[in-house]
C-alpha cells in the first residue's frame, strides 16, 4: 500500500524507536555483568562445597579425637587402680607379679594411644588451618559475587530507563499511524524478528534502521 510522506515519516521514525528497543534488548541479554554473575555463582558453590569437607572433616577428627582421649581415661584410670592395688596389703607375689604385667600393658597401650592423639590432633590442626582459609575465600567470592550483582542490577536499571523512554516516544508514533498500514509495519517487524533470531545483531539492527515501507 502506498503512504503519505509524512506517514512515511513517522514509520521511519517508528522503526528507529523499535531498531532501539531491539539494541536495548540485546545489550540487556548480552550484558557482561550476566557472565560475572554466572562466574561468581559457580566460584561461590565451590567454596562452600569446600567449606562444608573441611568441617565434615575436621567433624570426624573431632569425634576421633573424644574417643581416644576417653580411651587414654580408662587406661590411666585402670593404671590407678592397679597401682593402688599393688600398694595394697595383702598382696601375694603372683597377684603382684600379675598386677605389675598388667601395669606394663597398660602402659604400652597408653604410649600408642598417647601417639595416635597426637596424630589426629595434629591433623585437626591442619584441616583447622585450611577450613579458616576456605571461609576466607568464600567471604571474598562472595564478596565480588556481590559486586558483580550490583553492577549487573544498575546496568539493568540503566537498561530498563532506557527502555521506557523509548516506549514513551513509542506511543505517539503508533497511535497517529491509520491501523491498516500499522498493521502492514508489524507484520513486517515479526518477520524481521524470525531473521533477527538467525543472523548477528550488526546485520538485525541495519535491517532495522533501512525499513521503508512498500507498495
Amino acid at each position: 500500500m502506498n503512504a503519505e510522506p509524512a506517514l512515511q515519516q513517522r514509520l521511519l521514525e517508528l522503526a528507529e524507536v523499535d531498531a532501539e528497543l531491539n539494541r536495548i534488548e540485546h545489550r540487556r541479554r548480552s550484558l557482561p555483568e550476566l557472565a560475572e554473575v554466572a562466574d561468581g555463582e559457580r566460584a561461590v558453590r565451590e567454596r562452600k562445597d569446600a567449606v562444608v569437607a573441611a568441617e565434615t572433616s575436621g567433624g570426624d577428627l573431632d569425634r576421633d579425637i573424644q574417643r581416644l582421649e576417653r580411651d587414654v581415661d580408662g587406661v590411666r584410670a585402670r593404671v590407678q587402680r592397679d597401682k593402688a592395688l599393688l600398694a595394697g596389703a595383702g598382696v601375694s607375689a603372683k597377684q603382684a607379679a600379675d598386677l605389675q604385667h598388667e601395669l606394663d600393658t597398660l602402659a604400652r597401650r597408653q604410649g600408642v594411644l598417647e601417639d595416635e592423639l597426637l596424630e589426629v590432633m595434629e591433623q585437626r590442626e591442619a584441616v583447622q588451618t585450611n577450613l579458616d582459609a576456605a571461609r576466607i575465600e568464600l567471604a571474598a567470592g562472595e564478596q565480588i559475587l556481590a559486586d558483580a550483582a550490583a553492577r549487573r542490577d544498575s546496568a539493568a536499571t540503566d537498561l530498563d530507563t532506557a527502555e521506557a523512554g523509548r516506549r514513551r516516544d513509542r506511543e505517539p508514533l503508533v497511535s497517529a499511524l491509520p491501523a491498516e498500514l500499522l498493521a502492514v509495519y508489524e507484520r513486517g517487524r515479526a518477520r524481521r524478528g524470525v531473521a533477527r533470531r538467525h543472523c548477528a545483531p550488526g546485520v538485525a539492527a541495519r535491517a532495522d534502521w533501512n525499513w521503508t515501507p512498500r507498495s
